[in-house]
């Protein structure tokens, strides 16, 4: 079961909330995901929550892209290259090349028209082993 916050006013207690009531109904962690949009900046904040409360499943989309058709001056989606850097702070294992994504993004961005508008999109990603700058 997915649940969205497609118009991007959810705040982190308040996944908090809807993952106990979720489980206290009976829906087992692995069977729920979230999904974000990062209109008033709290995807990352929500994600943090949800990873807190046991989840492990994120929708997200590469340079942010995507938008709310019904919500005036929504944002796109958590930005896949911003949700890939937390993970990697944070020791999750996931599978996905930071560096990779990054040059899909600005791939995507330029190829839409639009400014990449992701935090790591336009700063680069961080190495914590070596204190390097990557993805530039």
């Amino acid at each position: 079961m997915c649940f969205g916050d497609t118009i991007g006013v959810g705040v982190p207690d308040q996944v908090t909330a809807l993952t106990d009531a979720a489980t206290g109904a009976g829906i087992e962690l692995r069977q729920i995901a979230y999904h974000f949009h990062d209109t008033r900046g709290t995807a990352l904040a929500n994600v943090v929550a949800g990873l807190d409360a046991g989840i492990r499943c994120f929708d997200s989309s590469t340079g942010g892209t995507g938008g709310c058709p019904y919500a005036p001056g929504a944002a796109g989606n958590l930005a896949t290259e911003d949700l890939v850097y937390l993970l990697d702070a944070s020791g999750f294992e996931h599978g996905v090349d930071l560096v990779g994504i990054l040059d899909a993004a600005r791939f995507i961005t330029t190829a839409l028209g639009k400014p990449l508008t992701s935090k790591v999109g336009q700063a680069g990603g961080w190495d914590a082993a070596t204190g390097a700058p990557i993805g530039r």
